[in-house]
């Protein structure tokens, strides 16, 4: 487990951008030796040039967040073998409180039961994997909504562009570019031709705006059972059981929440287990069912295998809505 965090004595204080801000303490903790922050905070990237994720050559993870206090700037690092972290911002108690689950404190990767040879060798050679728990549902859920129907690489463009159009400079001396996203209520501000400049169309950002109203609604489900957590999600007209599952299993550490309606994963999923590259959900599902209470992490490991079919079909293409 990624376990106990103590904070040092002696706290100081740090110029940041905007002023003079509190700088809490520099945790560390008594963490696996194995943690890989790069496998357990990875799903929390959108992208390689996202504004709220960043990794330096000197190992460490930064993470702009939009949490209940306000922004915060995370920094995590893998120090002598333990994980360590400092915060900065409004919202910095919040990110430090709430560490050791985004770490996987709360995930139990000895409840899986590889029954496969390919997921027995790959649970072995990745031991750092956990479960992250964000404990944020809307910085996962909008751009889940995003990646709707869409490339990844569409997807990832239009995040970049709305957050740093509209998002706020992480506090603290974060790399240079580094935002955290909008609050709720910007979301619903945002121009209908703003959205088409974002490449974003009509049906995405809508859902987007009628999510944020509802946004306190909507964290709550992070405290909720994941089953519950996706049925308070689905009762926004646009979010459907893909999304749903996307977002509580980052925000939940949700390890049995299996993402359906997929273009890829059941092929991905058939081909692993049973090189039936024409899988649909209900089969994947059934490949999955050994596995139930860890059919997300056995999913995880399948796509880390590298396993996957011969691509035979075109890519999916790009639209780019601006030009129309």
């Amino acid at each position: 487990m990624a376990g106990r965090f103590t904070p040092p004595t002696n706290p100081t204080r740090t110029t940041v951008r905007g002023g003079e801000l509190p700088q809490p303490h520099a945790l560390e903790g008594d963490g696996p030796a194995d943690l890989d922050l790069g496998l357990t905070l990875g799903p929390l990237r959108r992208g390689p040039a996202d504004p709220t994720f960043r990794t330096t050559p000197d190992g460490s993870v930064w993470r702009a967040s939009r949490t209940p206090d306000g922004p915060g700037t995370l920094r995590i690092r893998i120090r002598e073998g333990r994980p360590a972290a400092e915060a900065w911002g409004p919202g910095a108690t919040w990110l430090m409180d709430r560490l050791p689950a985004l770490l996987g404190a709360e995930d139990d990767p000895a409840a899986f039961v590889p029954r496969h040879k390919l997921l027995l060798a790959t649970h072995r050679r990745r031991p750092g994997l956990r479960l992250t728990r964000t404990g944020l549902v809307l910085e996962s859920l909008i751009p889940s909504v995003l990646e709707q129907k869409v490339t990844t690489t569409e997807a990832y463009g239009s995040w970049r562009v709305l957050v740093r159009k509209y998002g706020e400079p992480a506090p603290g001396p974060a790399p240079e570019g580094m935002y955290a996203m909008p609050d709720a209520r910007t979301w619903t501000r945002i121009p209908s031709w703003e959205w088409h400049r974002a490449n974003v169309d009509g049906k995405r950002s809508a859902t987007i705006v009628r999510a944020a109203q509802v946004a306190a609604r909507l964290e709550e489900a992070a405290h909720m059972d994941p089953p519950a957590a996706r049925k308070r999600l689905e009762l926004v007209p646009g979010i459907g059981p893909w999304t749903s599952a996307e977002t509580i299993q980052r925000s939940n550490g949700a390890a049995d929440e299996v993402t359906t309606g997929d273009l890829h994963l059941p092929g991905i999923v058939g081909w692993a287990l049973a090189g039936d590259r024409t899988t649909d959900d209900e089969a994947m599902l059934d490949l999955l069912a050994p596995y139930a209470g860890q059919r997300h992490r056995a999913a995880r490991l399948i796509l880390l295998s590298g396993r996957v079919p011969p691509r035979r079909a075109p890519r999916m293409t790009p639209n780019d809505i601006r030009a129309l």
